[in-house]
């Protein structure tokens, strides 16, 4: 998949070429531009029970494909102000997105979703995340900046649940209490995620969860009607 990444860390497009005869996979809603030969195809790719699993991830229940026979471009876009990136799968190894983090991918990457079980669910993130495997290029979108970060076999690294984008399968996960309860209460830390390598880890630089707690303080909405 050829990306280029514009205007970004901060304010991020990512702008797909395809050639004569090409495809790109784009969640539903993130196409901010196409200029050329392009045609769009809307479905759920992989039948009703795919499209309502990926929409229980936090993604759309369809996807669009997007063609072109003579050459074109597509942008697209994410919700919130941040960055992109784009990861080359290679067919061994699966990639677990933190919901709304995917955005674009070759057709021959299969984007599915994966129970979290209760370490999903305490984190606070979705008790889904969206398994992405095969081979080809995939576009992540993220609030703020990405940062991607290498760890070797039994190497760890912590991160605030909010600030997770994606990791691959081969990384062993665990949520839990940033300290003792006192500590999560009243210090401002919740809970945390322990990832453990082989295995590649990215994190974003803001935390959406954070960006609504600040909306509510400073714009209280009334309880009542």
């Amino acid at each position: 998949m050829d990306v280029t990444v514009t205007a970004g860390p901060s304010f991020a497009m990512g702008t797909v070429a395809l050639p004569p005869g090409g495809s790109v996979r784009v969640e539903a809603g993130a196409m901010a531009m196409t200029r050329g030969d392009v045609r769009m195809e809307t479905s759920t790719r992989g039948g009703f029970m795919k499209g309502l699993r990926r929409s229980l991830g936090g993604e759309s229940f369809f996807v669009n494909d997007f063609h072109s026979d003579t050459g074109g471009q597509v942008g697209v876009a994410a919700v919130l102000p941040g960055d992109m990136t784009k990861v080359a799968l290679d067919g061994a190894t699966a990639l677990l997105v933190q919901s709304g983090s995917w955005t674009a991918s070759d057709p021959a990457i299969d984007v599915d979703s994966k129970w979290g079980g209760g370490k999903s669910f305490f984190s606070g993130e979705g008790l889904i995340l969206l398994r992405c495997s095969g081979r080809g290029d995939l576009l992540m979108s993220s609030y703020g900046a990405i940062v991607a970060t290498e760890l070797a076999p039994g190497e760890t690294l912590t991160l605030d649940t909010g600030h997770v984008v994606a990791f691959d399968e081969t990384v062993q996960y665990a949520v839990r209490k940033a300290g003792s309860w006192k500590s999560t209460l009243l210090g401002g830390e919740g809970l945390v995620t322990d990832f453990q390598g082989p295995g590649r880890v990215w994190l974003q630089t803001r935390s959406t969860a954070d960006l609504v707690g600040w909306i509510r303080r400073v714009n209280p909405q009334s309880s009542g009607s």
